[in-house]
């Protein structure tokens, strides 16, 4: 390997690295679950999930804010956990999205096929509102809170 090809191994990433000199194919997000590449059913796209749990996130706060925290805005901020965590498993555990995914066009569906129990939207939901495991990608970009969970986003 001469150092134009270790720069460029470098600039592309490890997956393009290990693609082009070892021969390994990673294939696109969701083959290994079997979904489509393209259109609905696909993997949701990082951006437009962010951009949904966004949308969420202010819901919540709004929510907070005008019923529960009685004005004061330091105790809206604990509230609305609690009402993105209520909203999240009622939501997720019966339709399978939120109003952020709804917006978005995306929906939460278990990497077996169909709905997602309400057991498993009860574990998403929990992790999820822990941050932590949600920021924690495997090579499909799911977060750990759908590995455990079992359960992909999807584009509707």
């Amino acid at each position: 390997m001469d150092k134009r090809q270790a720069i460029g191994s470098w600039l592309s990433g490890p997956q393009a690295a290990a693609e082009e000199l070892m021969g390994a194919d990673f294939g696109y997000r969701g083959e290994r679950l079997g979904l489509p590449k393209e259109g609905p059913g696909s993997i949701a796209p990082v951006g437009r999930r962010i951009v949904a749990v966004l949308v969420d996130w202010m819901l919540c706060l709004l929510i907070a804010y005008g019923l529960l925290s009685g004005g004061g805005p330091t105790s809206a901020g604990n509230w609305a956990l609690v009402v993105f965590g209520t909203m999240s498993l009622l939501l997720v555990g019966t339709l399978g999205i939120t109003p952020g995914k709804r917006l978005l066009g995306l929906r939460v569906v278990s990497v077996h096929g169909g709905r997602l129990t309400f057991p498993r939207a009860a574990l998403r939901t929990l992790l999820l509102v822990l941050f932590i495991p949600a920021v924690v990608w495997d090579r499909d970009s799911r977060g750990l809170h759908d590995r455990f969970a079992q359960a992909v986003q999807v584009r509707m």
